[in-house]
Order: structure tokens, then sequence, then C-alpha cells
């Protein structure tokens, strides 16, 4: 039988880092490929007695079905948290609950994208961004990033001569790169967008990990008509419940409910319920604390493993917080040709391809640092420092 699918999934591939995770499934491999949250620090008691309360006291309501916008409490637990942490005003009716932060990128796609359309994004990017676009076969247009953000010279090409309808950035401990837009990069970028017609996505998902400087200010206080906001708490409580939420202007909201609607209805009840009742039962920001402390132990112990173990010539950042290391290598070498180099030596990571749009066989890599203990990363970096001399020596 010959089953006519979609171009539009026709010309979507299928996630680079599942394919990986496949390959790198031996228990002997020390895997800096995957972008998971630490599994030791998800707050199972809690959340558990979170889960018998809402049994306890609203088991039929949080079985049934629920209004698409999410719950209201919910909601404006959000919103304070916003007010508090960013000093934004978020009306709770422009906060729509999602399943994940993935879903709102999907719903922006739903509602802006027709074929061709132009999206912005970061060169590198992340790939789940450039999946969730692809389906609805945009045209995209990288702008390389630094430490102090995007090139805004080439990002004013871009607006002036493709007029795009979206420009995607994840300006706190980027995915992949980990870096951090400083506030001047930020200035810089809204200034020039703020001539255009294209609208902004902030993702925002690894924001309130933080380990060394200060918070930087959200675009949506610098452009708070041409802003959209997503957030998740798959990183700070845990991915599974898959609650996430966009906060978006009144014009916009108004379509994403459409779409939302059309999707799924609306997200599963009783996961917001239990992230309800956990929030109220909890220290957010103690359990938050926890997990930074580690992660920035791991984090030090991946720096301290690049400069005793890697030849000189290897570049690398060191992000102020989330979860990811970026590598340079010389240019001429592949990550994608050392990364079997790797496996063979029980190291698995992330070659750079498939965080580009257009480019392929490139010298970068993205390493996570949060679901390998300080032991572990010291033994995978000697493995991934061995690798990467025997390419240099090899060339």
């Amino acid at each position: 039988m010959t089953i006519p699918f979609s171009d539009r999934i026709s010309d979507v591939p299928r996630s680079f880092i599942r394919e990986i995770l496949k390959v790198a499934i031996d228990p002997q491999i020390i895997s800096f490929a995957g972008g998971l949250p630490n599994r030791n620090f998800f707050p199972v008691e809690a959340l558990q007695n979170a889960s018998n309360k809402v049994f306890e006291t609203a088991g039929r309501e949080a079985l049934q079905y629920a209004n698409s916008e999410g719950d209201l409490i919910l909601r404006e637990m959000i919103a304070s948290r916003y007010k508090e942490k960013k000093g934004l005003d978020i009306k709770v009716d422009n906060i729509l609950i999602t399943s994940g932060s993935q879903q709102g990128l999907d719903l922006m796609g739903k509602i802006l994208l027709n074929d061709g359309d132009g999206v912005v994004i970061e060169e590198p990017g992340y790939l789940g961004a450039i999946q969730a676009f692809s389906v609805y076969r945009a045209s995209f247009h990288p702008v390389p990033i630094s430490e102090e953000g995007m090139d805004t010279e080439r990002l004013q090409s871009i607006l002036q001569q493709k007029k795009p309808r979206i420009l995607y950035t994840v300006p706190n401990f980027q995915n992949p790169s980990g870096i951090t837009y400083s506030e001047a990069g930020r200035d810089a970028l809204a200034a020039v967008l703020e001539r255009s017609d294209t609208l902004l996505i902030e993702d925002d998902p690894y924001g309130e990990l933080r380990f060394t400087g200060k918070d930087k200010t959200s675009f949506a206080k610098r452009l708070p008509d041409q802003t959209v906001m997503l957030g998740s708490f798959s990183k700070i409580v845990a991915p599974g419940l898959r609650i996430g939420w966009i906060v978006a202007p009144d014009l916009i909201m108004e379509k994403l409910i459409v779409a939302k609607q059309a999707s799924d209805l609306h997200t599963q009840y009783l996961g917001q319920l239990i992230i309800r009742q956990f929030l109220q039962d909890n220290d957010l920001d103690g359990h938050i604390s926890t997990i930074t402390d580690v992660y920035n132990q791991q984090r030090l112990a991946m720096i301290r493993g690049v400069e005793q173990y890697f030849p000189e010539g290897v570049q690398f950042t060191r992000p102020e917080g989330g979860m990811f290391l970026w590598m340079t290598l010389p240019s001429d070498l592949s990550a994608m040709s050392l990364f079997h180099r790797a496996i063979d030596k029980k190291v698995a990571f992330v070659p750079g391809d498939p965080f580009y749009a257009s480019r392929k066989h490139v010298s970068t890599l993205r390493l996570n640092f949060s679901c390998v203990d300080k032991a572990g990363i010291d033994t995978g970096m000697a493995r991934l420092g061995g690798a990467v001399r025997e390419a240099m020596e090899q060339r």
C-alpha cells in the first residue's frame, strides 16, 4: 500500500538528537549528548504528595475536560512570578498553558506561517525550533550569535530584504551554545527589530538556572507589543508533566487559543493541578537553588576537563547557567567524524550540524553537563580529549 503523506511532513526530518541517543544507549558510554535535566533532582516525593492531595480534594474535577486557556490559579502563579523575578506586569488573560513550551512553537507556527514565510533563527540555534517551524515550511534566515547576542548588522539586512514573520531567540543560556545575550546586545537587537513588523519569540526554558552573574532584562520590557514569551516547568520541576506556557499580546492570544483548541482542546488538566499544588506546598526557589548548585559544580568539572585534557586550538563557551557548553574545534576537523571516534572511546556528544539550518560538516559540538556526575564528567572529558588529540594528529 502506498500512503500519500503530506508534503509538509515529508520535508521534516526525524530529530537528530533522538537518533544519537539510540547510539549512546550502551551503559558503558558516558553521554554528554542529552539535553535532559538531572532526574536525581526531580521532586518525586513532593509531587506524589501533591498528586495525592489533588485526588483527595479535586479528583473528579481533575479528570474532567477543562478550559483551553489553562487553570486560572496556575496562570495567576505564573503571572506573579514574572512580576517578582522579571518586573513584568503580565495579565492572566495573556497566559496560555501549553503541553510543554515546544507546543508553543508549534502554535506560533500554526497561526503565523504560510509556506515560504521567513523565520530568523540564531546560528547555531535550537533544533526543536528548526523542526517545529519546518513543519510549516518556513524559510530560515540564520543570524550568527556571539557572547553579546545576535549580529545586528546581519539581522538588519535580513529584515529589510526578506521581511520575516518571526524572530526566534533563546537569550538566556542558549541551547546549544550556552551563551547569554548582554544588555547592550539586547538593546541593539530591540532597536533594529522595533522598526519592523517581525514578531520576536523569547524562549526561556533555562533562565532560572543561573549560576553566576546577574539576570538580564526580558525583551518583553523593551518590545512589549512585539514579544511573545515561552516558559516551562520542565527544567525546574519535571519534564514528564509537559506543562509549559506562552505569554502573548491580546490579538495574538486570540488566535493562539483557536489553534490550541484545534490541536488538543487543552493541556492535560491533572498535570496542571499537580504542578499548582506543588507550587502551593513547596519552596520552588529553594528547589531551584539545589539544582543550580549541583549543575554549577558539574559545569566547572567540564571546564576543568577541557583545560586539562584537550589540545590547544579548541575553543569553548563558559556559560553562566543552563545545561550546555559549546565547543569549537579547528576548522578542518568535522565534529561528525569526531563523533564516531568518540563513540569508539565510549563517550558521546552532539555534533553541531543539526543546530544549523543550512550548514553541514561543521567543526562545532554541544556538550551537556547536567546529567553526568563530576567523576563521570572527568572520565568522559579525558576520553573525548583523547579523541580530539588523535583526530588532530591524523589530519
